[in-house]
């Protein structure tokens, strides 16, 4: 048996001016809004941002099973990307404007499946550390009843665009 999916994502393109012009805050807080185009990844696995603040970021989402791995379980890898995502933004609030970051590393634990029958997932980043060059940012993934299902920590290194 076949299945098929449709899904709709972001097609205007990243503008990196309007990202360097605006704290990471309010960019994100655009993107929460409309005003700026999300990850298209987001929509290609099924979740999306739904909360930030300064220096934390939390994503939703509930998986269905075009993501599951060969064994029934949601993959390991869209826990991954939601840590990551998440992390990323929380990392991204705190930046003023003409900064920018990226992944350095990423630790990922994997502690219950997240099956269809997980619910709504919530993914909840927050800093750890701010330096001017690197921070550390750490998230929890829990299920639909606040169960853990994975966590993750992440350091990222603050860039200065040319």
């Amino acid at each position: 048996m076949s299945h098929s999916r449709t899904y709709e994502y972001e097609s205007r393109d990243f503008d990196p001016a309007a990202a360097r012009a605006l704290s990471g805050l309010d960019y994100m807080r655009g993107i929460l809004r409309g005003d700026f185009p999300a990850a298209p990844i987001a929509a290609t696995l099924g979740f999306a941002p739904t909360e930030v603040e300064h220096g934390r970021a939390v994503f939703e989402g509930t998986p269905e099973k075009y993501v599951y791995n060969p064994i029934g379980v949601v993959h390991g890898g869209w826990a991954a990307t939601i840590l990551d995502s998440a992390m990323g933004c929380a990392v991204h609030t705190t930046l003023p404007p003409g900064k920018a970051y990226t992944t350095v590393d990423l630790s990922v634990s994997l502690v219950r499946a997240i099956t269809e029958r997980s619910g709504r997932i919530r993914c909840e980043a927050q800093i750890v550390h701010l330096g001017s060059t690197v921070a550390t940012v750490q998230a929890r993934v829990t299920d639909a009843t606040g169960n853990l299902c994975a966590h993750g920590t992440s350091t990222c290194l603050i860039l200065t665009p040319r």
